[in-house]
């Protein structure tokens, strides 16, 4: 498995009211080296807090032994009252593979996580999703049918067997469940009622599962059965979607409550938006969401981008202004305030590193260069530089998106604009990449000598760490470079009275491409490979010769537009 493996967990406690009791249960978690605690999400009226955490898988487990061992001691069952279903202390505790690691390997660290809490606390444990090999029992909502109350019964029988602990229900602390999965998105949608009979409807409207068929009357009339005396279904619009209506005390409405199992089968924009379809056709309106613990940066750029373009605009924005968008359009801000740097997982997982130089502002970034410090240095500011050139060329592409008259070209510049935030924002990470790639090689420097083995070590890690000193700048040229067909249709056919703008970009991009060249070269000079120096340099000067002469007849091409 690779060294730098990352999974998350997200373990559901019940307990949403005293902060005190999850503060005990969180801190468990961060005694835990190698692990970041992300989340803390308590609930008053689901009476639930989820928790989210990530790291190395050992580490991981390590951590969610120990917050299920103090959740058991701290949370009593028989006393817990709230809106959310729950059969436990700790009432589920999945696994989500987030890097370096597949399903496979998370579902072993899951079972063997589930066979620590069963052995060693005693606590009944039920395997699910993937972690589950009977498939007849791998599903959450099936395993907590009954909930605590209906568990003293249900266990007791044969089929209901935990599959870790004692076959016996802990009335204290219940049962737990313990999966692997992919990333879930728990979302919930906001109404204008208080009707949880109402809330019901849309959530079986929309859900996968639909609803049960009845004859006569929806509501009231005999449920329909198939040969086999099963139930007969109306499927609901939405894939991978779990729901439910509720009514939330704490904020004096009615929710749909809805688990996203895999958002990229069912987006958040989508769910939302079909939520809003049949609540309309039932008289309802809804007025707002609410996420529930952490969601993916892709999610809520897809959101942000698939309403810009319903609204007809460029979606080539920063990804600044396409997560407001997303936020605005999902009304995820109408109950609490809602902060990106909280919510989205990978801001949270970049707040937890230090020392990034993207997160500073133009004069802390200047004076940071400024410094005696070798680094950031030549290759950062030309990865820097080209971002730049990037932001020109899009905001050129952004201003032509927008120009009256030019309605029919909206795609056309939408497109070249987000050509152009993806290759700013890959320009970005390797300002700090540069930087991180120099301080590799002094690492490895500084690595002990003292013996022949540790010489060997010791070289090796300096030739790693060079050629990736050599990769870096080298991937920036190759970023930037990239970028000049999208400043030359800016340049030909972009709005004229931004040419200038279109130029200067293209003045960027070539500082960029011949300042990493340069990184290259240096770089390079130290490698005892030369065939991996000879073949990395000689395809550096081919960008960087082709980069000259495109740039050069581009900006010949601004000059003639302006004279």
């Amino acid at each position: 498995m690779n060294k730098n493996a990352l999974i998350e967990c997200v373990p559901n406690f019940s307990e949403g009211v005293d902060l005190g009791i999850i503060k005990q249960i969180t801190d468990q978690i961060e005694l835990v080296d190698g692990v970041i605690l992300l989340d803390v999400d308590p609930g008053k009226a689901t009476n639930r807090t989820v928790v989210t955490f990530v790291g190395h898988p050992d580490a991981v487990i390590e951590a969610a032994f120990l917050a299920i061992k103090k959740a058991a001691e701290l949370i009593d069952m028989s006393k817990h009252k709230g809106e959310h279903p729950r059969m436990g202390a700790t009432d589920v505790c999945p696994l989500i593979p987030v890097s370096g690691v597949t399903m496979e390997e998370t579902v072993l660290y899951a079972q063997k996580l589930g066979k620590h809490v069963g052995e060693e606390l005693e606590i009944p444990v039920y395997l699910y999703e993937s972690a589950q090999p009977n498939e007849s029992r791998n599903n959450l909502s099936v395993i907590r049918a009954g909930e605590y109350e209906g568990f003293f019964d249900k266990i007791k029988l044969p089929e209901w067997k935990p599959d870790f602990g004692p076959a016996q229900f802990n009335a204290k602390c219940g049962a737990t469940v313990i999966g692997a999965r992919d990333f879930l998105i728990a979302y919930n949608v906001n109404l204008n009622t208080k009707s949880v009979r109402l809330a019901n409807s849309v959530a079986f409207d929309v859900r996968e599962a639909g609803r049960v068929k009845r004859e006569g009357d929806a509501v009231t009339g005999k449920v329909l059965k198939d040969a086999d005396g099963n139930d007969l279904r109306i499927p609901g619009t939405l894939k991978a979607v779990k729901a439910i209506g509720w009514f939330i005390e704490e904020y004096n409405v009615a929710q749909i409550s809805m688990n996203l199992t895999n958002y990229k089968t069912t987006s958040v924009h989508q769910a939302f938006d079909e939520v809003c379809r049949s609540a309309q056709s039932r008289g309802l309106r809804v007025t707002g969401s609410e996420l529930v613990g952490l969601i993916p940066l892709s999610a809520m750029l897809d959101a942000g981008k698939y309403y810009l373009q319903k609204q007809n605009r460029s979606i080539g924005v920063s990804e600044r202004e396409l997560v407001h968008i997303a936020v605005k359009s999902l009304g995820l801000d109408e109950l609490v305030p809602f902060d990106p740097e909280k919510k989205i997982i990978e801001y949270k997982l970049r707040h937890a590193e230090n020392g990034r130089l993207i997160r500073m502002d133009l004069r802390a970034f200047a004076d940071e260069t400024a410094s005696e410090s070798p680094a950031p240095g030549g290759g950062s500011i030309s990865a820097y530089v080209g971002s730049l050139g990037a932001a020109l060329g899009t905001m050129v592409a952004n201003l032509s998106a927008g120009k009256r008259g030019w309605e029919d070209k909206i795609s056309l510049f939408s497109d070249f604009a987000a050509q152009g935030q993806h290759a700013k924002d890959l320009l970005l990470i390797l300002v700090d990449e540069d930087t991180n790639a120099f301080n590799k090689i002094m690492n490895a420097f500084g690595l002990p000598k003292s013996n022949d083995e540790e010489k060997k070590l010791r070289t090796q890690a300096i030739e790693d760490a060079t050629k990736y000193a050599c990769d870096i700048p080298y991937r920036i040229m190759e970023t930037a470079y990239g970028i000049l067909p999208m400043l030359a249709a800016m340049v030909e056919q972009g709005n004229p009275n931004s040419v200038t703008d279109a130029g200067v970009g293209v003045l960027c991009v070539k500082t960029a491409v011949r300042g990493a060249y340069f990184n290259v070269l240096v770089n390079a000079q130290g490698l005892k490979d030369r065939a991996f120096a000879e073949d990395i340099k000689s395809r550096a000067k081919q960008i960087l010769d082709k980069n000259h002469t495109d740039a050069d007849a581009l900006i010949a091409k601004v000059e003639a537009a302006i004279m």
